[in-house]
């Protein structure tokens, strides 16, 4: 186990800027000072390197896990595989899950893991490999388990690994019960849960839908209300850009630009998010596509084109104080974790604008997790046991009222008010409940002190308040 600082090579800027964040935050809070230094410490950083057959020899593969904060158990994170990945970032993502899982009332503490490796340069062999191995260092040291700390996917890792994963450690643990609670984002067929896929971008279109509702702060920054017609760049057709895109067209928004690591496309009329999702599968590209009318080869000339709202989704770092002056958004809805510096973000709230944090807007994906894991101690599906008792009730109240009126409904109006709700129906109706409750407990606090000044601070003002009760109930022992 290891608490070393990352090397003097790796960039340590990821978590000084998340502890700068809650210094700042901090400030509007009562709570002492070794109280709010337990909150902002990453409790357990595990640092190991283990090796996998390549080829004829062996390739050595650095990985970490991180476990930022225990006021609640378990721990909850995504893991990164990327080469990019180094220690500091692994340590901010976790801090952030931390933070993220307090806004919106998720009883987890934050945690995150890093494999540092391209996956494009690996089988699929090797990648299981990989993953298997990754899990087994985990287990040995209790890094893992419905419990401990429950993993999760991230950038580059999706519902296969989290297959492997789960296979593992259920094998490693004969006979535990609830080993499929271990790790969340799974597939349906391993007991994952319907609406996970898409979660983290609905709760991104949630959060600008509901964002861009209130009337007193659109007027401030000098849009009108609602999506209709609001026009919109997002950043990274992943999994979170591509279905925020999706689903904030369906809300309404024009989608003008989107932007990916080969460049940018716009077009102030809008473009077809699936189309476009299906030409960059078939060609590789987004450039190139028909329906658009400017292209950009360096995709941050993407971020500064004409919108009113803009959706980094992509990856951290991405709008700085070389580039935010040239932002014209009104609104940033950060669908990554920390694409936005805090000195940029300082410019952009002087200017007038708005932003939407991470910390919120991408916390739709864990609040999907929190359901999958419920899923999975519990045993049984959501609306298995009670949709057909369901609908046979609203089917006597519906017989009853035609009884009672004379009027005969429908056989479309009849089963719409029959229906009894599906899993799918009840996440995303959970989700939605949970981001919208969230927004304005976050703007509440925002209005309510303005030298609070952003968005950002008053999210984790109000995390930092309920971690903080949480370790004060605990006490410490011994």
């Amino acid at each position: 186990m290891s608490t070393n600082n990352p090397t003097a090579t790796e960039e340590t800027h990821f978590f000084g800027d998340v502890c700068k964040n809650f210094d700042h935050a901090a400030q509007f809070t009562k709570h002492d000072a070794g109280l709010l230094d337990q909150i902002k410490s990453c409790n357990s950083v595990y640092r190991f390197r283990f090796p996998i057959r390549k080829g004829n020899g062996f390739e050595v593969i650095d990985a970490w896990r991180v476990e930022h904060s225990h006021h609640q158990s378990p721990t909850k994170g995504g893991i990164r595989y990327s080469e990019m990945v180094n220690e500091d970032e692994v340590m901010a993502l976790a801090a952030l899950m931390t933070y993220k899982c307090a806004i919106v009332n998720v009883p987890f503490g934050g945690a995150k893991g890093g494999i540092k490796i391209n996956p494009k340069n690996y089988t699929v062999g090797e990648l299981e490999n990989i993953t298997r191995r990754y899990t087994v260092e985990l287990i040995k040291k209790n890094f893992i388990g419905p419990s401990i700390d429950v993993p999760a996917p991230d950038y580059g890792s999706g519902e296969r690994e989290m297959s492997w994963i789960a296979d593992t450690y259920a094998t490693m643990n004969p006979g535990q019960l609830d080993a499929l609670g271990a790790v969340t984002g799974k597939p349906i067929s391993l007991h994952g849960i319907a609406g996970r896929r898409e979660a983290t971008g609905r709760g991104v279109a949630i959060a600008v839908r509901e964002c861009v509702s209130v009337a007193e702060d659109m007027e401030r920054i000098g849009l009108t209300t609602g999506l209709s017609g609001k026009k919109i760049i997002v950043q990274g057709l992943g999994n979170v850009g591509y279905y925020s895109a999706k689903f904030l067209s369906e809300f309404g928004a024009l989608i003008v630009g989107i932007c990916e690591f080969e460049g940018a496309i716009y077009n102030a009329d809008g473009l077809d998010v699936e189309a476009v999702f299906q030409h960059r599968k078939s060609t590789g590209s987004i450039l190139g596509y028909a329906g658009a009318k400017q292209e950009f080869k360096n995709t941050m000339e993407g971020l500064e084109q004409p919108c009113d709202i803009l959706v980094p989704a992509a990856l951290e770092n991405q709008i700085t104080v070389n580039n935010i002056r040239n932002i014209k958004a009104k609104v940033i809805a950060e669908g990554a974790n920390g694409p936005t510096s805090p000195e940029a973000e300082e410019i952009f709230y002087q200017n007038g604008g708005l932003i939407i944090p991470d910390m919120y807007a991408n916390a739709g994906g864990v609040t999907v997790s929190y359901f999958e894991w419920l899923k999975n101690l519990s045993h049984v599906a959501f609306g298995r046991i009670n949709r057909r008792f369901e609908e046979n009730s609203n089917l006597n109240l519906v017989n009853m009222v035609e009884g009672i009126t004379g009027i005969a409904l429908t056989p479309i109006q009849r089963a719409t008010i029959v229906k009894g709700a599906s899993e799918l129906e009840l996440v995303n109706s959970g989700l939605e409940d949970t981001m919208i409750r969230s927004y304005h407990e976050i703007r509440e606090i925002y209005k309510s002190n303005p030298a609070i000044g952003t968005l950002r601070n008053a999210a984790m003002v109000g995390a930092i308040n309920k971690i903080a009760v949480s370790y004060q109930n605990l006490g410490v022992w011994p």
